[in-house]
Formats: structure tokens, C-alpha cells, sequence
């Protein structure tokens, strides 16, 4: 197998996101009635597969000997492996895009080793692309280079300062229900009470796009239990090449890993800061996340 060209796998990506793009911004949302997702916060459309089936024939045209892993075709007894793998989410944002909320994306990543290399988050709607090659910088619109501010990134200063991305997710009940919502609670309430009373917390319903904000900046943090490697492969990259950080979701977990389906993102600053915010967050978790 020849070694992954990620300068060119990169640009094909980028079209492809076009391509899926026009399909998802042509499209009339309408649930399946024979969707496989479990309730009306995890639902599927038409729409994700014809897009995931238009991605997954270009890809194994071009690149026969890498491994597909995508949402739609997902099979739990073939996991991600160290292979060369294009890791998609054909909608992320669904909920969004069935109800015509601007907040969806399409997210096409490239991982080696499970290490992501390369990503591209399009949102359609907004016409905005988000992209990265692993040791090549992360870019908005391929011109603008990522964080935003540049080398003016405001260093950290703890929740107090900090506006941070969190999510519901689909599963509303059980013991990483009870874990999100009391530490949801934990964050928002006033110091006086013992809580952490961070600046503000967002629920926009995309993690990539949730991810990309934290690599441009303009979010500080962004904490997921629940969601998958196809939700976060791309922007990864994205975030990591902005000067960002990934962490485990639970406490003591340095190194997070892609499937591991709990995260923590921390905008570029310096490290000392984004050390300091990550152990302030972790004390604020009200139980541990089990996926």
C-alpha cells in the first residue's frame, strides 16, 4: 500500500463536501419512517444515507485500499482500525437540518493509525469550510488561517471566563444522562452555591461544528459523552492543528482517545492555561461518562 498523499486526499475531500453540500441544501427534509436511530432527538433521514452512499462510492473509486467508516453503513463488529480509514458523518446536525436550523454540516475525516490526519467540516448552509492536513495548520475557507486571532489568542482564565459548547445527546435516561445533567447544573450555578458559574454554555446539536468553534475560538471549551469517531475525526484535526487540545471526557484522561466517544476540546492558549481549565472542568464532572 503506498503511503496516504494527504495534501491530495485533502483537496478530493473538499470537493466531495461540495458535492454533498448541494444534495444536503437541495434537499426537503423528511424523516424515515425505517430509520434505525432511537427517538426523535437521533434522527435519520434519507438525505444522510443518499449523501453517505454518494461519498462512500467516490472514495472507494479513488481509494480502493482505505478502509470507508461511515455513520449510515456503521457495523459494530468491523471497529476502527490502525488502517488507513476515511471516517464520515454525511449530516452532523441532523435534528437541525430536519428542522431548518443553519447548523449542519457534512464532516469527512482521514485517520492513520487512529490518529486523524486530515479533515474537512462544510456547512452548507453558510457556505463555511473548515479544514486541516496534520502538521500543515488549520484554515477557514483555506484562506483564513485557524485560531482566528492568530498569535493574539487570549490566554485562558478559567470557567468563570469561559463559554463552553455542551450537548444533550439522544440517550435521556440512565447514569451518563444523570452524570451530563448534574454537571451541567455543577457549571452553570453560582459560585456561592458550589457551582462553577462559567460565563455561559451553548446547544447548537453539531459536535464537528461544536469542535470547529473551538478551533477558531470564538468557543472555549466543548465537553461530549455520546457521540462517535465520525462526529469528531475531522475536526480534530482542525482543532489540534489551531492550537487546541483534546482530552478525555472523565477526569485523569491525558489522552483521549478517537473512538472513545468522551471528549474534552480546548481552544489554542497557552499550555499552561489550557492545563489549568482542563483540571478546573474535570473537578466540576458530577460522575464518571460510560460508553
Amino acid at each position: 500500500m503506498t503511503t496516504p498523499d494527504l495534501n491530495e486526499i485533502h483537496d478530493f475531500l473538499v470537493s466531495l463536501a461540495h458535492r454533498a453540500g448541494e444534495i444536503i441544501t437541495n434537499a426537503l427534509p423528511e424523516t424515515s419512517g425505517t430509520g434505525s436511530k432511537k427517538n426523535s432527538a437521533d434522527l435519520v433521514t434519507e438525505y444522510d444515507r443518499a449523501v453517505e452512499k454518494m461519498i462512500s462510492t467516490s472514495l472507494e473509486e479513488k481509494y480502493p485500499d482505505y478502509v470507508f467508516h461511515g455513520e449510515e453503513t456503521y457495523d459494530s463488529n468491523r471497529p476502527l482500525t490502525d488502517a488507513p480509514t476515511f471516517i464520515v458523518d454525511p449530516i452532523d446536525g441532523t435534528v437541525n437540518f430536519v428542522h431548518s436550523f443553519p447548523y449542519a454540516c457534512v464532516s469527512l475525516g482521514f485517520a492513520v493509525g487512529r490518529v486523524p490526519a486530515v479533515g474537512v467540516v462544510y456547512n452548507p448552509f453558510t457556505k463555511t469550510l473548515h479544514s486541516a492536513i496534520r502538521g500543515q495548520g488549520a484554515f477557514l475557507n483555506r484562506e483564513t488561517r485557524l485560531p482566528l486571532k492568530g498569535e493574539n489568542v487570549e490566554p485562558l482564565s478559567g470557567l468563570a471566563n469561559a463559554l463552553i459548547s455542551i450537548e444533550w445527546g439522544s440517550d435521556r435516561s440512565g447514569p451518563n444522562w444523570d452524570t451530563k445533567v448534574r454537571t451541567f447544573a455543577k457549571l452553570g450555578q453560582a459560585k456561592e452555591d458550589g457551582g462553577a458559574m462559567v460565563r455561559s454554555m451553548r446547544s447548537l446539536g453539531s459536535a464537528a461544528l461544536n469542535m470547529c468553534a473551538v478551533a477558531e475560538g470564538t468557543m472555549d471549551l466543548y465537553w461530549e459523552g455520546g457521540c462517535w469517531e465520525w462526529d469528531v475525526c475531522a475536526a480534530w484535526v482542525i482543532l489540534t492543528e489551531a492550537g487546541g487540545i483534546i482530552v478525555d471526557g472523565n477526569p485523569g484522561g491525558w489522552k483521549a482517545s478517537l473512538d472513545g466517544r468522551k471528549y474534552l476540546a480546548v481552544r489554542g492558549a497557552p499550555e499552561a492555561g489550557q492545563k489549568e481549565i482542563v483540571e478546573e472542568f474535570w473537578s466540576n464532572i458530577q460522575g464518571r461518562l460510560d460508553y
